[in-house]
């Protein structure tokens, strides 16, 4: 009980000096407010992409197979990939027929187009061309309307479906259901609306709702798809393991190419599960390289309030020779200058976490959407009393082992 008083009592010296040298706890406490700033900063961001992009990469189904010309992710290997052939319409058709336990084999392709509607008008639009097995390939669906069905794909109609962001800039509230959009040259009539669905591009990668389907015979009749490459997702059979699957993709697409067994694939294969592990080894990266700036900062905050806390200590030598001489044991020095130094940092850290609340508003309206949790508050809570103990032990120290007579006679 005693000793719970005591703290309570070094506490209550600790703030009152704290509000003596109010000017002073501020100036130190910048460095903490920095450093604290930077990594709920850092951590919120991190967790803003992290989410956005699996949110989106989510409509990749992870028992989807991408047979591509090249693969997704190529580290300083491009020119080797430059003069393989394209896949083409008819290779698809080969490999539906030859995989016979494949849920789907969807073709596609995409070109940009400008799209309009009435005086409104969006450049460089993602225009991709499809079937209707679209749907079982992805697990992203018309919010309004409907996709297009096997009978508009093999009748070439001129139907379209458009994605969240093309209906909400081009129609601006309008239903834009049987509406006519025009695509390039041509009008098309809007059947259906996709899902929000949200962006890869801080990667590069597509903004999903900034795109419009079209039947894969009408893009090829009016875009010129007979040269063009196609990419083929292929969906898994029930309870098949993705990767034996994968082999036997592999060996089909090599017989349809044509491949002696000594020469080399001159198609990828891609999967969801490559994508989020090069993601995983960018975030890993990112959060490495802001950390390590975030661990410079309350580095250089520590040592402003080690700083200020030997001048504190040394300023009240004096005081600390007379509770030393009543009775007061080195233990409640220590501690007193401990949890000033804690505090000075404590407030710093809250108020580097009021401004990361203005800071991940700011990132949530212009980049992606992002919010601080309560476990990021509590480890930059956690961070900035750590560091005080730290910056603060020193002189804590050295206070505690003055020399009550000596303290008493310093001027």
């Amino acid at each position: 009980m005693s000793s719970l008083h005591g703290t309570f009592e070094a506490a209550r010296i600790a703030l009152a000096a704290l509000r003596a040298n109010t000017a002073r706890g501020v100036l130190t406490t910048l460095g903490i407010i920095i450093g604290i700033l930077a990594v709920v900063t850092t951590m919120t961001a991190a967790n803003g992409l992290s989410n956005s992009f699996k949110e989106s990469a989510s409509v990749i189904g992870a028992d989807v197979l991408f047979v591509s010309r090249t693969p997704w992710i190529v580290m300083g290997r491009f020119f080797q990939f430059r003069n393989r052939p394209n896949l083409t319409l008819k290779e698809a058709e080969k490999l539906e027929r030859q995989l016979h336990s494949a849920i789907a084999v969807n073709p596609s392709s995409e070109t940009q187009r400008p799209v309009k509607f009435g005086n409104e008008t969006r450049d460089n639009i993602r225009i991709i061309g499809t079937t209707h097995k679209q749907m079982l390939v992805s697990s992203a669906v018309p919010e309004q309307g409907r996709f297009f069905n096997a009978y508009d794909v093999q009748a070439k109609r001129r139907v379209c479906v458009i994605g969240k962001t093309i209906h909400e800039q081009l129609f601006e509230g309008l239903d834009p259901i049987n509406k006519n959009l025009k695509v390039g040259r041509y009008d098309f009539q809007v059947i259906g609306v996709m899902e929000k669905q949200g962006s890869a591009g801080t990667f590069g990668g597509p903004d999903f709702d900034s795109q419009v389907f079209v039947p894969v015979t009408t893009f090829v009749k009016l875009f010129g798809g007979f040269n063009r490459n196609f990419d083929f997702a292929v969906k898994a059979p029930a309870g098949a393991s993705l990767e034996d699957y994968e082999f036997e993709v592999i060996g089909e697409m090599r017989k349809i190419r044509r491949l002696h067994p000594n020469q080399e694939d001159d198609f990828a294969i891609n999967k969801m599960e490559s994508l989020l592990d090069a993601f995983n080894n960018v975030m890993r990266v990112v959060l490495l390289v802001g950390l390590a700036i975030t661990g410079i900062s309350l580095f250089v905050g520590g040592v402003g309030v080690m700083n200020i806390m030997f001048v504190s200590v040394t300023e009240r030598t004096k005081e600390i020779g007379i509770r030393k001489a009543i009775g007061a044991k080195r233990r409640a020095i220590l501690t007193q200058f401990l949890l000033e130094s804690s505090v000075i940092c404590l407030a710093g850290g809250a108020i580097g976490i009021a401004l990361s609340f203005a800071a991940a508003e700011a990132i949530d309206r212009l980049l992606m959407p992002a919010s601080v949790s309560l476990p990021i508050v509590g480890v930059a809570l956690g961070v900035s009393v750590l560091v005080g103990i730290v910056a603060g032990f020193i002189p804590a120290w050295r206070a505690s082992r003055l020399n009550p007579i000596d303290a008493l006679r310093y001027e």
